[in-house]
């Protein structure tokens, strides 16, 4: 068990109305330069922050860093935190961050009036509780973008959206930070990041799991570039459902062709079982939201559904 937190000295006290003030340039140090932190920190870099420390110790950290930021030292943790005097970035996993945190302030190495951001979509401000009882500032500033770690990720963030959690005093602070970032602020609430995250995680992450099964079934039929096949359809549907919604539905369980959706299963059974839960899942949930959405009469849907659920019960 970690040893109790040593008291710090308190903020000074301020107006209740007075801003924030911060430099123009802010002196950042990156702890964790994995894809997301590299990446971060060089963007910060290239909007005329002084990114002056990171920290990483493996191997494709380093390489990471040579690319990203050439220019900026790798230190221990303690020092970066003490280095990063404006801000402090940790891109940390989710479940280390509680304790990369709490071993920070009992270090001593945060100070009052520092902003201490984390990058992960799961947390919010609470996490970060042992930063704010040694005076610095709390923020949650998770960028709703997938990270290769290279200079084609600094393009990416250009428009894209990130999940901020943030004190009331903060918000004009990470408002600017966001676009200096070339991003646009979401603001989420401290009880809705872990719904916040799992909306991304179920449509990013899912996504990826999806097109490969796909790509792997198009493989067992003799598709030699199922790349090819799948490239034209999967990003017209994807635009199209960002587009229309629930609109965009097409196919045979959208239809209520029940007699199509026994003949995939009864392949699929055959040649891949392992891909049958899914797509009983996820066809049931389509004929769920087909109907709400108007797309599918309860009346087809009968007998659609009757073949989900009798292909769960002989599995």
């Amino acid at each position: 068990m970690s040893a109790p937190l040593r008291p710090r000295p308190a903020a000074p006290p301020r107006a209740a109305d007075a801003p924030l003030v911060f430099p123009r340039t802010l002196t950042v140090g990156v702890l964790g330069a994995g894809r997301v932190g590299a990446v971060l920190g060089a963007a910060l870099a290239a909007a005329g922050h002084r990114v002056v420390a990171a920290a990483g110790a493996s191997g494709a950290t380093r390489a990471r860093m040579a690319l990203l930021l050439p220019q900026t030292p790798i230190r221990s943790a303690a020092a970066v935190a003490r280095a990063a005097t404006d801000l402090l970035i940790v891109a940390v996993p989710d479940d280390a961050l509680a304790a990369v945190v709490a071993d920070l302030a009992e270090a001593g190495a945060l100070r009052p009036g520092q902003v201490v951001a984390h990058t992960s979509g799961a947390h919010g401000l609470a996490v970060l509780a042992p930063a704010a009882a040694a005076g610095a500032r709390p923020l949650a500033l998770h960028p709703a973008m997938t990270f290769t770690g290279t200079p084609d990720d600094l393009g990416r963030l250009v428009g894209s959206s990130y999940g901020v959690t943030a004190p009331a005093e903060l918000r004009p602070f990470a408002a600017r930070l966001v676009t200096d970032l070339g991003g646009v602020p979401e603001w989420v609430a401290e009880g809705d990041r872990p719904l916040y995250h799992a909306a991304l995680a179920h449509g990013a992450n899912h996504l990826v799991t999806l097109v490969n099964e796909a790509a792997d079934r198009l493989r067992d039929a003799g598709v030699d570039r199922p790349e090819k096949v799948l490239a034209p359809l999967l990003r017209a549907a994807l635009e199209n459902a960002l587009r229309l919604g629930d609109d965009a539905l097409t196919g045979p369980v959208s239809r209520g062709d029940a007699g199509t959706v026994r003949r995939h299963l009864d392949r699929l059974a055959a040649t891949a079982p392992e891909s049958v839960p899914a797509y009983l899942a996820l066809a049931r949930r389509t004929a769920d939201r087909a109907v709400a959405a108007g797309r599918l009469r309860p009346a087809d849907a009968e007998p659609l559904l009757n073949v989900l659920n009798g292909i769960e019960v002989a599995a």
